[in-house]
C-alpha cells in the first residue's frame, strides 16, 4: 500500500456473506450502525453486560440495563433485520463495589434464565484485585448451576496472567472449557487458551487490543479451530462493522471461505448454541421487518419518518 494511502472497505467483497459478531455493546450505538451492519451481512449478534463509562449507583440501574437488554434493545436490533443475543452479569470493574455487588448477585437469576440470555458475562479481571476474582468466582458458580456459557472479559493490563488466572479458577470450578469464551485475546494469549482447549475470542478494536492484519496472521497460524472474532463496538473509539471488515482482508490474503466462516460465523454460534437459544432459523425469521411495530408503546420512527436514510444525500429529508 502506498504511504498515505487508506485502505476502503467495500460490502460488494463480502457479499452473500453471514456473520455473527459475538461481542458488541449495541445499547451504545446508533440505529445507522445497526443498519450499516444488516447491509454488510452481520445477521445476529450477542451483547455482553458491561461497564457504561461511569460507575452505576445503585441497583436499580442494574436492573433497568439488564431489562433492557433483553427488551428494546433486542427489539430495537429486530427492526433492522438482526437477531439479537445477550449475556449478563456483573462486570469485572464493578465488582469492587462490594456492598453494591452483593446486590446484583441477588438479582442475576432473575434475568440469566430469560429468553435470549446465552451466557453469563462478560466476567473476569480487570485490575485483578481479591473482590473481582470473589464475583468471578460467584458467577462462575452461577453458571454452572444454569447450564450457561461463560465469557470471560480478560485484562487490560497484565493480560498474560489475568488469561491464565482466569482460565486456572474456571477449571478449579469444574467447568468444561469448551463451556468457556476467553475473549479480547492476543498474540501472548492465543496459544495457551487453545491448548487448554478453551475458546478464544479476539476483539478488532482500533488503535488497541487487535488490529485486522494482525487477526489474519493469527488465522494462518493457528488456524479457525475455537477461534472467533468481535467488534465490542461500544462507547468509545470502535468500528461495528469489524467483523465483515476482517473477513474481507481474509479473502483478499488468502485465506479460505471455510475458515472465514467459522471464526466470524459458525464457531460463535457452536460455542453459545450451548445456551440451547440459539436456532439460526431465526435469522430468517428475522428478516420480515415491520418498523411500525413497536415495544412498550414505542418504535425506532420518529413522527412519520421512513424507514430508511438515503446516506449518499446532502439534503435529509
Amino acid at each position: 500500500m502506498a504511504a498515505g494511502k487508506r485502505e476502503t472497505f467495500s460490502i460488494e467483497s463480502v457479499k452473500g456473506m453471514q456473520f455473527f459478531d459475538p461481542h458488541v455493546h449495541m445499547t451504545s450505538r446508533t440505529t445507522d450502525d445497526y443498519q450499516a451492519m444488516a447491509d454488510a451481512g452481520v445477521v445476529a449478534i450477542i451483547e455482553p453486560a458491561f461497564w457504561l463509562g461511569q460507575p452505576r449507583t445503585g441497583i436499580d440501574t442494574f436492573r433497568d440495563y439488564y431489562s433492557s437488554l433483553v427488551g428494546w434493545e433486542r427489539f430495537r436490533s429486530s427492526q433492522f433485520g438482526i437477531k439479537h443475543y445477550c449475556t449478563i452479569g456483573l462486570n469485572s470493574r464493578e465488582a469492587n463495589n462490594e456492598p453494591l455487588a452483593e446486590q446484583v448477585m441477588e438479582i442475576l437469576p432473575l434475568f440469566i434464565y430469560k429468553e435470549g440470555v446465552v451466557g453469563i458475562g462478560e466476567i473476569g479481571f480487570d485490575d485483578q484485585t481479591a473482590a473481582e476474582e470473589k464475583y468471578y468466582r460467584l458467577q462462575l458458580e452461577l453458571a454452572k448451576e444454569a447450564g450457561l456459557p461463560v465469557q470471560i472479559h480478560t485484562p487490560h493490563r497484565d493480560k498474560k496472567r489475568g488469561t491464565t488466572r482466569s482460565m486456572d479458577i474456571a477449571l478449579e470450578h469444574g467447568l468444561d472449557p469448551h463451556m468457556v469464551i476467553v475473549d479480547h485475546n492476543n498474540e501472548e494469549t492465543v496459544k495457551e487458551v487453545l491448548d487448554r482447549g478453551f475458546w478464544a475470542a479476539f476483539t478488532i478494536y482500533p488503535f488497541t487490543k487487535m488490529g485486522n492484519e494482525r487477526m489474519v496472521e493469527i488465522v494462518k497460524q493457528y488456524g479457525s479451530e475455537r477461534i472467533m472474532i468481535n467488534s465490542a463496538a461500544d462507547w468509545g473509539i470502535s468500528d461495528p462493522l469489524a467483523v465483515p471488515k476482517t473477513a474481507a482482508l481474509m479473502i483478499e490474503k488468502g485465506i479460505n471461505y471455510g475458515d472465514i466462516r467459522l471464526v466470524t460465523y459458525q464457531n460463535a454460534i457452536t460455542a453459545f448454541g450451548q445456551s440451547g437459544q440459539i436456532n439460526e432459523a431465526d435469522f430468517a425469521a428475522v428478516k420480515e421487518i415491520d418498523q411500525t411495530q413497536k415495544f412498550a408503546g414505542n418504535t425506532v420512527l420518529r413522527g412519520g419518518q421512513q424507514p430508511r436514510v438515503d446516506k449518499s444525500s446532502m439534503i435529509i429529508r
